[in-house]
Parts: C-alpha cells; structure tokens; sequence
C-alpha cells in the first residue's frame, strides 16, 4: 500500500512538473518579455535616451532596464484604440517647427496662381488645336469639362511645401489630395517626361535602362492636376527572385503607395503623397490619350484583357505587357511636384550609390573608412546634408530599396533644405532578406539626428509597433492589403537592426559623438493630423 501510494505521489509530482515547464514556464517568459525587453540584443546600462526639454522621453528596454509604463498616456496594447492615433498623439509628434520666412516657402501665393493660369491657357490653346484638327477629318472628340478651381487640393499641396518637409503633419489639403487622386476624373493621357525625352530610343547594350524605360503614364485631373501612375507588375505575394540585380528588380506600385505611408509614419514627410486606384486603361487611359505613340502601345490579349506596353524598343512586345482585367488594373498615383519652371530640383548623385554593373564594386563598399573622406567634401561637411543622407538610409532599408543612386533637392533652398524621398518602387521586394549594406551611412558614420532616433525608439515599443502602426495606415488606401503580413512583420526586425547599429556606435564612440541635437520647442497643446486619423 506504501508502495502505491509513493507510486502515486510520484507520478503526481512528474505532471506538475511537466505542466509547469511546458506550460506555465513558456507563459511566464513571454509576459516577461512583453513587459521587458523588446530587442534581445545586449544591454549597456551605461546608456540612456537623450532627454529633451518639455518632451517625455520614452523608456525603451533596448536603452534602458527600465519596464515599460502601462499608465493612462500609454494604454494597454487590448485598449482597442488606434495605435495610429496614439502616435500622432504622442509629443514626438508635435515638434513645433519655427515660423516659417517667404524665402523658407517654396512657392508664394501669387507665384502659384500664375502657374495654374498658364496651366489653363496652355491647355485652351491645345483643346482649341485638337478641335480644328478633329474638324478637318471630320471625327468627334469627347468633351472634357475642365475645372479652374483656385482651391484645388494640389494647389494646397504646393503651398505647403517648405525647406523642412513636403507637407505639414496636419495639413487637411493632403488627405484631400488623397482622395481626389483616388476619385477624381481623369481627363488626359500621356508618357512622363523622361520618356518622351528617350523618343523611343533604346541601347540595349546598358546594364541599367534610364527611368523613361519603365512603364508609367502621367495622368491629368480635371482640376489639372497630375498624377504619375504606376501599373501593378507583381503579386504582392512574390518576392524578387534570388537571382536578380537591384537594377533590374520590378518596379511595384505597392511599394510606392506603403513608402508614403511609411515616411508619414517616420515623420519625415518627405515622399509625396500617393493613393491606390483601380484605373480603366480603356476609358481613362486609352480613350483620354491624344498621344499617338501612346494610343499605338494598347492591344486586346486573346483573354479579351485591355494591355499596353512600355515605348522602348527592346521591351515592345506583348509579353512585357500590362493587362486590365478585363479593362480594370490596379496600381499607384503619386501627386506631381512642381513643375521645373516655376520650382527647379537639382538631381545629386548619392555617396553611397552603388555600382550598377554585375562585378564592380564602390570605394564605400571596400573601405570602412569612407565616411571620413565624405565628411571633408562639399555639402557633407558643415549642416545637415550627411544627416539627411543617414536618414534616407534608414528609410530605404526598411523598405529595403537598394537603388538610390540619386537623391533630388529644391535648389531654393540650397544646402539646408530637405532631400525628397523619389521612386520607392523598387521597395519591399524581400521579406525574408535584410540588405545590411543599406545601413553603410549609418554604420560607417555612426550619426544620427536625435528626433529620428527617438521616433524609431518610439516605434520599437508595443504600444506604437511599426508593423501595427502601418497595418493601420495601410488600410485606409483603396488597394487594401497594401503589404503582405511577412512585409510587414520585417518592418519590426529591420527597426532592431537599425537600432543595434546605432547602440554598437554609442558604444564605441559615446552618445554626444553620434546623436545629434536637432529638436524644436514642441507644441503646447497637441494638434496633430486629426483630419488624416478622423476623416479617413
């Protein structure tokens, strides 16, 4: 009897032990992490986040030992609210930027109206042409009602514009924008500019076609406004083939639409904006385009699917063509900038652009040391150019964009203003991969601004995930899911990366040496994009 019963208790203390390491054990450690460290990735107790004046400074357990506050300004992750919101909400967020001179603006008021009163006269004088013309050969040209609308959203747009950022975070014109890109009638067709300037010309002999040489159309608003469509040429669940260069990756119209999102999340706002849009290439593209070379690209498949091609000679063939299903096909608008006119953008080739053959290597890409010798050169050397160099860095490695070969600036503003975040295309076509050489700027300069640093901090917390505050973003496009989970998913891990990059210099150097000040006095009542967050 003794025996049974010790048999018994033994067999009893065997299941609670088993429940208590497979089950309460695994429970214990993932609450554990949850309310403790976000990075696995050793901690320094020597560092902590800059303090900033006025602002509460985040406690991030990558920076600190400290748990993660669970008070009223930051509710639990099943509060139900909107992490998007919360953002926006957030201190970081309502930086208050100084008040902005004339020569800060990038176009006046007066400046702006003349531009659109030549838009309308130059496009009366080619209607008027089109009619006579249409009259000779006795045919009938469909009747496009134009609008002369002074308070068109686009015409806010470029108002907005300024020497820190595209837009301001709570410009109601953007979200309008928005909208008319997704809604509004389009009522002409055409190739962009750097395609009309290629006439059709092709050197198959290059590595690296020009940008005229991928398939996109500029299409105009009837508020002549304009728009650059990009078609959908991959699913959003392929990935870029392992054998592929960068320079001849697909161009993807999600990736243009989640880079927007994703620069308005980082606060940098320097992408403009861009909108998802189910278009028919028969009646908005084909049936509004007057540009025979254009008009002659269009051909039925035998699926009875509308499709056209690019200009260029080396890809006019139909199996390098986009189809509508049968006339509907989806892709990106992304508003146009100023035209060169009335704001010129001069086109900088990047330090740290890489080598666009299929062997050659850049200086940067073999010397650890080349930051050094960017750092004497012109504009590097004094302001925020390099800075701004390390932010698009970051960018394009979460994106994970390889090709920037170049970067644009207003020429306005000279040295000091904004670099524009252009062609992101090329964008999340790797969930799995994670081209650590993005990173070259950041880890070989071992700089960066402390309002980036602290947004991305502030992003690595649970309660303003990356992953769930672009989830949440992404929805409100019509093209929703923009990004598959796994995109999404990456963004988390890549924003660890960066910021073990930016700890291993802190380590190395010290905080003073690598973050640098660059913080404005923030608002005294927050007022962020409530009508981004509200009217959407």
């Amino acid at each position: 009897m003794r025996r049974d019963r010790f048999l018994l208790a033994a067999a009893l203390a065997a299941l609670f032990a088993a429940d208590f390491y497979f089950i309460l054990l695994p429970k214990l450690q993932s609450r554990r992490h949850t309310a403790g460290n976000v990075c696995s990735c050793s901690i320094n107790s020597n560092l902590s986040l800059p303090r900033l004046e006025t602002l509460a400074t985040p406690h991030l357990s990558n920076w600190t030992h400290a748990s993660l506050p669970t008070d009223a300004t930051t509710p639990e992750l099943d509060d139900g609210g909107s992490k998007l919101q919360r953002l926006f909400s957030h201190p970081l967020y309502n930086i208050q930027t100084p008040e902005l001179k004339p020569e800060e603006r990038l176009l006046q008021v007066e400046q702006l109206m003349e531009y659109y009163r030549r838009k309308v006269s130059h496009w009366e004088r080619r209607k008027k042409l089109f009619d006579e013309a249409a009259t000779v050969v006795n045919i009938s040209l469909m009747d496009q009602k134009m609008i002369y609308d002074p308070d068109a959203s686009w015409l806010k747009f470029y108002l907005g514009i300024n020497r820190y950022a595209l837009y301001s975070r709570d410009d109601p014109a953007i979200l309008q924008l928005l909208r008319d890109m997704q809604n509004m009638t389009i009522v002409g067709a055409d190739y962009t500019q750097d395609e009309k300037a290629l006439k059709g010309a092709c050197d198959c002999t290059q590595v690296v076609k020009p940008s005229g040489h991928h398939l996109k159309l500029a299409l105009k608003m009837r508020n002549f406004g304009k728009a650059m469509f990009k078609p959908m040429r991959q699913q959003r669940d392929e990935e870029t083939p392992e054998d592929f260069f960068y320079f001849v990756d697909f161009q993807r119209h999600n990736a243009e639409i989640a880079a927007f999102h994703l620069d308005r999340v980082l606060d940098f706002r320097r992408v403009p904006p861009v909108a998802g849009r189910r278009v028919n290439v028969t009646g908005e593209v084909l049936h509004v385009a007057h540009n025979e070379d254009l008009r002659a690209v269009f051909f039925t498949s035998p699926a009875n699917n509308t499709c056209f091609f690019a200009k260029c000679l080396y890809v006019c063939k139909t199996e390098y063509a986009v189809c509508g299903r049968p006339d509907l096909l989806e892709g990106s608008l992304s508003a146009y900038l100023p035209g060169l006119t009335v704001a010129p953008r001069l086109s900088i080739p990047n330090p740290w652009k890489r080598s666009y053959t299929f062997s050659g290597r850049e200086e940067w890409q073999v010397n650890p040391f080349y930051c050094d010798s960017v750092k004497q050169a012109y504009p590097y050397n004094s302001g925020n150019r390099l800075l701004n160099i390390i932010d698009m860095s970051i960018f394009d490695f979460l994106i994970g964009n390889m090709d920037r070969h170049h970067y644009e600036i207003f020429t306005k503003f000279g040295d000091e203003g904004l670099l524009l975040h252009l062609d992101n295309a090329r964008g999340f076509g790797k969930h799995s991969h994670d081209e650590m050489s993005i990173l070259a700027p950041l880890s070989q300069c071992c700089m960066i601004k402390r309002s980036t640093l602290l947004r991305l901090q502030l992003l690595a917390r649970p309660h303003f995930r990356l992953s769930d505050v672009m989830r949440e973003s992404l929805e409100r496009d019509p093209l929703r899911p923009v990004l598959t989970e796994p995109h999404l998913l990456a963004l988390d891990r890549r924003l660890q990366k960066v910021l073990r990059v930016v700890q291993r210099c802190i380590r190395r150097l010290g905080q003073d040496e690598v973050i640098t000040k660059d913080f404005i006095k923030p608002t005294v009542t927050p007022s962020t994009a409530t009508e981004m967050k509200n009217d959407r």
